[in-house]
């Protein structure tokens, strides 16, 4: 219901039909093909992975786990155990992911050695179990708080956080990773504003980011809101596209901040919050076992809560994931035909998403219902036939 009421009304332009083969050769399909495939293998294998190991935390956790949980002291112990749960699906899922970016390396599409990718890894896992020893704290507070309905303060904590993180995300945790500096004055950044002002938004600030330290694939993206709003280019966009296609490409971030996706996002998630965290409750009281004293009174939830809330809110999370990416797509198609709009120049745009696929090693046309699932943003060759059919109309 909140996909269907905050879909963009404008800009969902039908994609005319598009042959593969008129925009890409043999054998660029065939690689993509022969990349994307196995390294679909791989991500789904490790979804898999990951949820057995929820599973068997939640209902098979070891005996002395579970008398930990059940008798340590309740907030200290709910850290721990954030903590090791993070930090063990990370270890289990390690050696996918490992293949997954051997895999990266063979088609040259990453560019960063064993060594340099570890320390990421280390960085981004460090964060996570940051973040889940600080939610644990927080969730078995709510337990013992609201043991009859945390759900309504957890909707609300769930709202706070997403705002919060859209907010520090740019200034905070994206520089952990990349180096950001505002784009020089030049050529570029003049573009960059005149397509601003023409659009009549304020973009906050245009960034450029040291991407390709990592990776070949190219991107840019609009984050944060209110003081932290930018639009991010990659370096090896500006280095590798023409001044047309970049306009094209910022057009359509520009899209983005016009139409206010990033508040959309948080509406969407204000809305859907209050259904999933109370699904999350009935299923978490449902799976916890009876040592955990769920929802019996006041101040009596222990730590051993948190692996059913947890396994919970992964079940009720990829579901959601679902439906916003159903919305995302919808955006994306908006901010494309508003791209079109603004550059007048559909020739650019389609030479973007050509040379997007063919950089990114991606499939111009994935299998449906992978792009049904997990797609959030419109195929290649939709975007490609959004274009074609903007032109015809024109």
């Amino acid at each position: 219901m909140a996909t269907f009421a905050l879909r963009p009304r404008e800009g969902q332009i039908e994609p005319a039909d598009v042959e593969p083969r008129a925009y890409f050769s043999d054998a660029e399909l065939d690689r993509a093909r022969e990349y994307r495939r196995p390294q679909r293998v791989i991500a789904l294998t490790n979804l898999v992975v990951s949820g057995a190991a929820l599973v068997l935390i939640a209902f098979r956790p070891p005996r002395r786990a579970r008398d930990a949980l059940a008798r340590g002291r309740p907030y200290r112990t709910a850290a721990a155990a954030g903590v090791v749960i993070s930090v063990g699906l990370a270890l289990v899922t390690l050696p996918l992911g490992a293949v997954a970016h051997d895999r990266a390396r063979e088609v040259g599409l990453a560019t960063q050695g064993w060594a340099d990718w570890l320390v990421d890894v280390a960085k981004a896992e460090g964060i996570a179990a940051l973040f889940a020893a600080a939610g644990a704290v927080l969730l078995l507070w709510l337990l013992r708080r609201f043991p009859r309905r945390w759900w309504i303060a957890g909707a609300g904590a769930v709202v706070a956080i997403s705002v919060l993180f859209s907010y520090i995300s740019p200034v905070v945790l994206d520089p952990v990773f990349n180096k950001f500096e505002a784009l020089p004055a030049g050529q570029l950044r003049s573009d960059v504003l005149d397509l601003a002002r023409r659009s009549g938004v304020d973009v906050g600030e245009v960034y450029r980011i040291d991407a390709s330290r990592r990776t070949t694939a190219v991107n840019a993206y609009v984050t944060g809101i209110g003081h932290t709003k930018r639009v991010v280019l990659y370096d090896n966009l500006i280095e590798r596209f023409s001044r047309d296609q970049i306009n094209s490409i910022v057009a359509h971030e520009l899209g983005h901040v016009r139409h206010r996706d990033v508040p959309r996002g948080l509406l969407w998630v204000l809305i859907v919050a209050p259904a999933g965290v109370f699904l999350i409750q009935r299923l978490s009281e449902r799976w916890s076992p009876p040592e955990a004293r769920l929802g019996e009174g006041r101040a009596t939830a222990n730590a051993l809560a948190v692996p059913s809330v947890l396994l919970a809110l992964g079940l009720v999370g990829f579901a959601g994931q679902m439906a916003s990416n159903a919305l995302s797509r919808a955006v994306e198609r908006s901010a494309d035909a508003y791209a079109l709009n603004l550059t007048d120049d559909p020739a650019s745009f389609v030479a973007v998403e050509r040379k997007l696929a063919v950089d990114n090693v991606s499939e111009p046309e994935p299998p449906r219902i992978l792009q049904l699932v997990f797609g959030t943003h419109p195929t290649t060759l939709d975007r490609i036939g959004a274009a074609l059919t903007w032109s015809r109309e024109r």
